[in-house]
């Protein structure tokens, strides 16, 4: 029998070291405004190279699954945030009020693109339905999670004034669409350089990390976590994730969607997008930012691990049956 290996991220191993990094050497003065104006820049760049990779052609084909990809949708956009706000009950006696906030704000962010394709297509499902749902979960977050934020978050997501509306604009939304206006041109030297750009994603965003707990350390809200804080926001997120798993693969079940179809919108409906959710976070809460992603960072790690495990019995329980049909075939052609 083969043994299970949990996948352990390497991308949240170089993230952890990041915050350590802030820990130790947190950027202060001359050096953190540089740091800041560089993650700005890194912020815009990574929502330019999303709209430049978003091909609006292949989106526009799988609008034929609408009724999979709005029930995605309302799994990340309307479902998750409601069992955010559900933990309100939580606060303070489990949750201090910036981790529910970091908590809540990890139900906002859009689903995933490569771990939903990747899982979906392990567990046998269907991989052009999970690639259309997760690139249009990444397309309206743009705008959604902003809004959501500003309406459930309020002033304790550091203020949402016209002056942050204005940020959220300027960094997130013009960059995006600026990607996908010149796609036609820079495209094809994308597709070519896919692995370098690669690092410069992450490399971005392990800036946006570096500068949000930096400020953090330097403010000195780390000394309001506290071990059984933690360790309640772990109870609180593997609740969350488990209900997210259960609600997508039941309620696909209920709606008549076959099989293929209930894995993907499982594996796109319960996760949230670690690579969306940190720039996001960095532009929406500014200084307050670390705590703000320190739950969506430790949900990433668990539904990957959750969902690694999942997406292999899926595969499993198709074995038998593809067996057997196999069998039928061989039988009924000889002789």
């Amino acid at each position: 029998m083969k043994r299970l290996r949990l996948p352990l991220d390497p991308y949240i191993l170089s993230l952890l070291g990041t915050v350590l990094l802030a820990a130790l050497l947190p950027a202060r003065g001359g050096v953190a405004s540089g740091v800041s104006g560089a993650s700005t820049a890194a912020v815009a760049l990574l929502f330019f190279l999303y709209g430049a990779r978003l091909s609006t052609a292949e989106a526009l084909d799988g609008l034929r699954h609408w009724r999979l990809h709005v029930t995605v949708l309302a799994a990340t956009f309307v479902v998750f945030p409601l069992l955010g706000l559900a933990a309100y009950a939580l606060r303070p006696w489990l949750l201090s009020p910036d981790l529910f906030t970091g908590f809540l704000f990890l139900t906002l962010v859009p689903s995933t693109i490569q771990s939903s394709i990747a899982f979906t297509s392990l567990a046998r499902g269907n991989v052009p339905a999970a690639i259309c749902a997760g690139s249009f979960s990444s397309f309206f977050g743009i705008v959604l999670t902003p809004l959501l934020a500003a309406a459930l978050l309020g002033d304790s997501g550091g203020g949402f004034s016209a002056a942050s509306l204005g940020k959220i604009v300027v960094q997130l939304l013009l960059p995006f669409l600026a990607g996908q206006f010149l796609r036609r041109w820079v495209g094809g030297f994308l597709t070519r350089h896919k692995k370098v750009l690669g690092y410069v994603d992450r490399g971005s965003i392990l800036l946006v990390v570096y500068t949000a707990f930096s400020e953090g350390m330097v403010r000195g809200i780390w000394h309001q976590v506290t071990v059984p804080r933690l360790l309640a926001l772990l109870l609180a997120e593997a609740v969350l994730l488990a209900a997210m798993l259960g609600l997508t693969w039941w309620g696909a079940g209920r709606l008549g969607f076959p099989r293929a179809d209930r894995v993907a919108i499982q594996f796109a409906g319960s996760k949230k997008s670690l690579a969306s959710g940190l720039p996001m976070a960095s532009v929406l809460f500014g200084a307050h930012a670390s705590l703000a992603v320190l739950p969506l960072m430790v949900f990433h790690q668990m539904q990957l691990m959750v969902c690694a495990v999942i997406a292999r019995r899926r595969a499993a329980e198709t074995a038998p049956a593809e067996s057997a049909e196999v069998a039928a075939v061989t039988g009924s052609g000889g002789g």
